[in-house]
């Protein structure tokens, strides 16, 4: 087990100035000359507005980055989204819009009477759009996890318009994890006011660019409607599962609580994290739905309680869904675990923190899709490859238990990546993940989900991003390419950051390219070909 004893991570929340133009990177090794196009990332860049500080790892305001790679060469860029809440903080020099973790004071300089008026305005929804980037059509955006999504210009970097995904279709927000199938059409979900004033979880689609050109967003619709466990408290819903012939959707203990979201948070000094609480007795409930019809399938699917964000991939074989995921177990949330000053800790303080938080697994459910009653009390699972189980109870509720696919004291397997365009909603191997540990990203996994075999890239007092895998152009095999992160290692001599590119076969350096600045954390993005 590696120590952090020197806090190097710490650099990774730290404030950065954007660049006015691409930097040129210092290569070492030989970049491959099939590699040709963008790394885009996103993360949070400035950690504070003047003297007032943000709470939470989701506040920083947002910086998109981008990794070009030409001919061998390798350049970075970097700008900060022009969001509202960017901007109106540039302008006012305080934070002006309320984020997941830091409340906005009202406007100091307004009397008292238009203060009192604001606070029947209701919650300005902030739109800093730090989590992905992901394409709609010919366009790229970036985006958080309320209904503002940010168009962004992928070679320039620059903010083209902010987009308010209430004016398309029927949902109060939509997650950073949208599915983008190769013909270029969009999933997403969100949650949103179902029958008779309950909530409920669409399922939005929006269509690939026609021969119109029209922007593919006016022609968004819901797919299907899942309902909630609760009718005033929808989960927090981070990402979700797609095959080709089903949509899988899993709701967690975790809860907004939608009166005190409704509520003046302004009376209060409330922000997002204040709105989440736990159902201690749901556990998980496991929805699916047939994506082509948008019918609901009515099998009731049940296990013990789990966060949940990443959904690593799911796919059918003989009348099962295999769904495979990146869980936490227990109900408390584990973003109480993430505020700044818990990240920013001492070492040993950092592991006495994440000593109590839920603890990481990569798991496999294995959901049966015919139902048979004269099972009950039967494990249905016929699968010969996995010990996961689904048994068929009185209630008519089916039970499950996973199969480990990962597990280490405090070591999470996260942020997982796979060979997305040929593999996703299909059988597959291999899984790219960062490794976690006690929180502090340190290290690259590739997981076989079949074997379980993993390799690892380490490497000390150096702290990488997601890994995004690239496949090779004309691969054979399902791990042929490459393996791509942004690595700081703060410690060691000028160059405090670096772009690591790993052979996917066994995880071995290929090259890096390293840059003068630093770069903090990073969440999540994509490759894009040129």
């Amino acid at each position: 087990r590696v120590e952090h004893p020197a806090g190097g991570y710490k650099k990774l929340f730290e404030t950065v100035e954007e660049l006015s133009s691409p930097v040129t990177a210092h290569v070492t090794g030989w970049i491959p000359t099939w590699l040709r196009g963008s790394l885009l990332r996103c993360g949070p860049g400035l950690f504070e507005v003047g003297a007032e500080p943000f709470y939470h790892l989701f506040d920083g305001q947002a910086l998109l980055h981008k990794f070009d790679f030409k001919e061998g060469h390798v350049t970075y860029h970097r700008r900060f989204v022009r969001t509202d809440a960017y901007v109106r903080a540039m302008t006012e020099k305080r934070i002006v819009i309320t984020e997941f973790g830091t409340y906005a004071y009202p406007d100091p300089c307004k009397n008292i009477f238009s203060r009192f008026f604001s606070y029947f305005k209701g919650v300005e929804v902030t739109d800093n759009a730090l989590v992905n980037v992901y394409p709609v059509g010919e366009d790229y955006y970036a985006c958080t996890e309320t209904n503002f999504i940010t168009k962004i210009n992928p070679d320039t970097l620059e903010t083209i318009k902010q987009v308010d995904l209430c004016k398309y279709v029927s949902v109060n927000g939509a997650t950073a994890h949208p599915h983008v199938e190769n013909d270029g059409t969009v999933y997403n979900i969100g949650n949103c006011f179902g029958k008779n004033f309950s909530l409920a979880y669409n399922i939005i689609r929006i269509p690939p660019l026609q021969a119109d050109k029209e922007d593919p967003m006016n022609k968004s619709e819901v797919v299907v409607q899942f309902p909630c466990s609760d009718r005033f408290k929808p989960s927090y819903v981070h990402s979700f599962g797609l095959t080709s012939n089903y949509i899988v959707f899993v709701e967690t203990p975790v809860k907004i609580n939608l009166l005190k979201f409704l509520s003046s948070w302004s009376l209060w000094g409330a922000n997002y994290m204040d709105c989440f609480e736990s159902n201690e007795t749901m556990g998980v409930w496991l929805h699916v739905a047939e994506k082509k019809k948008g019918r609901l399938l009515n099998i009731k699917y049940r296990t013990s309680a789990f966060n949940l964000f990443h959904h690593i991939n799911t796919y059918e074989d003989n009348g099962f869904l295999i769904v495979d995921l990146c869980t936490w177990k227990g109900f408390e949330f584990v973003y109480n675990y993430l505020y700044l000053a818990n990240l920013r800790a001492n070492w040993d303080e950092v592991k006495r923190q994440a000593e109590k938080a839920p603890q990481p697994e990569a798991r496999r459910y294995v959901l049966p899709l015919n139902i048979d009653k004269a099972d009950t009390g039967k494990n249905l699972v016929t699968l010969p490859y996995t010990t996961a189980t689904a048994t068929l109870r009185s209630d008519e509720t089916i039970w499950l238990e996973p199969e480990v696919i990962f597990s280490g004291p405090r070591h999470a397997f996260e942020f997982p990546q796979i060979n997305y365009k040929k593999y996703c909603g299909k059988p597959y191997t291999y899984t790219y993940g960062l490794g976690l540990n006690h929180f502090v990203p340190d290290r690259l996994c590739k997981l076989n989900v079949k074997t379980k075999e993993t390799w690892v890239w380490q490497e000390p007092d150096s702290y990488p991003s997601e890994p995004i895998f690239v496949s090779h152009p004309d691969a054979l095999e399902e791990d042929d390419g490459v393996v791509l992160s942004i690595v700081i290692s703060p410690g060691t001599g000028p160059k405090p950051a670096y772009l690591l590119i790993l052979n996917a076969k066994d995880m071995s350096e290929v090259a890096r390219a390293e840059v003068e600045v630093n770069i903090p954390v990073t969440f999540h993005g994509l490759f894009k070909r040129a």
